[in-house]
């Protein structure tokens, strides 16, 4: 597993970059999904704004697990960290290649739970869905790094959820809580007419 740490200048190092931008090839020949344009630039969306995460704030897992946890920022860095090399795809059109992500494998906290489903919760009030199985794949981070630097509050810091294998709104920024759920439940924009599943490849961008 990759190391991860900070030196005296407050970047992120690391020792290796594990490469998934080949993933695509589980949906067909081409990196770039049907409908996206490729950018290099990394536009700021969010549901209403960026909210502060304050000294008191803790990333809170509860639901189908035997041991609630309440973990802080500096918790969860130091949880077991590697650094990806991901595509970015979000579904108003654009995809940005080769972003270099650093955190936790989602795996390191769906081992404690019993259930299917996972719902992301964020500072700013929104929430997203996914099933278990689809958070435990490769690729899925609870990121607090990008490009060397720690995530910028705009784009989802302290931390935030990726999900390369389907658009970025699954990936919830500012991410606050992670609930396991025993049934499916709909997020914020799952309920107002995105789709649930959200694979780029097939364009699932609505319900």
């Amino acid at each position: 597993m990759t190391e991860t740490r900070t030196n005296g200048a407050g970047r992120l190092e690391t020792d290796d970059v594990e490469d998934l931008t080949d993933l695509y090839r589980e949906y067909g020949d081409e990196r770039l999904p049907p409908g996206q344009r490729e950018t290099d630039r990394f536009p700021v969306l969010s549901k209403s704004g960026t909210p502060s995460w304050g000294p008191d704030d803790a990333l809170e897992v509860w639901g189908a697990v035997d041991d609630p946890l309440s973990l802080s920022l500096e918790a969860v860095r130091e949880l077991p960290a590697v650094t990806q090399r991901q595509d970015f795809h979000c579904v108003t059109g654009w995809s940005k290649f080769d972003c270099a992500f650093t955190g936790v494998e989602f795996a390191e906290i769906a081992e404690r739970a019993d259930a299917d489903h996972v719902m992301f919760h964020a500072l700013d009030g929104y929430t997203t869905d996914l099933p278990l199985e689809e958070c435990t794949r490769d690729g899925v981070l609870l990121a607090y790094g990008y490009d060397g630097e720690d995530l910028p509050p705009d784009h989802g810091g302290p931390v935030r959820v990726v999900t390369p294998h389907k658009y970025a709104y699954k990936g919830a920024k500012w991410v606050s809580g992670v609930e396991f759920l025993t049934e499916r439940e709909l997020g914020y924009w799952e309920k107002r007419g995105y789709s649930d599943t959200a694979n780029p490849w097939n364009e699932e961008r609505y319900s």
